[in-house]
């Protein structure tokens, strides 16, 4: 096919799928924007509440500020206690509110071999 045909069957692809948008104003078209990008997104969102591994789990520690030796320390504790479906840091920040401690604190007495007698129940009122 040339060019100019491609171009032509293109342009007569798109105006016959962006016939259900015609009749939409500007806030229709926002809002079927946003319910479509939802429905590309919440599935990688629901695998990333599934599927984690200790090497995501410590990048996420590194990034709330812990160095690799930490980082480490506290995913092998969370692995442990059976919470890495829950995510290292989120088990860090729980504990830091229960305890009313910093995050980095927290994760530094986690980290040091402390406070793991505090992790469990964390999660109980969500179902575990």
């Amino acid at each position: 096919m040339d060019k100019h045909k491609e171009t032509a069957q293109l342009s007569q692809d798109f105006s016959e799928r962006r016939k259900h948008l015609e009749m939409m104003d500007e806030q229709e078209l926002y809002d079927y924007f946003w319910e479509l990008a939802g429905k590309v997104v919440d599935p990688m969102l629901e695998a990333g509440k599934i599927y984690t591994t200790p090497s995501i789990e410590r990048s996420v520690l590194l990034r709330m500020g812990f160095n690799s030796i930490e980082a480490g320390a506290i995913v092998d504790g969370v692995i442990s206690q059976n919470l890495l479906g829950k995510g290292a840091g989120h088990v860090v920040w729980r504990l830091s509110q229960k305890l009313n401690m910093t995050v980095l604190e927290t994760g530094e007495a986690l980290a040091r071999g402390d406070l793991w007698d505090e992790v469990p129940g964390l999660f109980e009122e969500v179902g575990v």
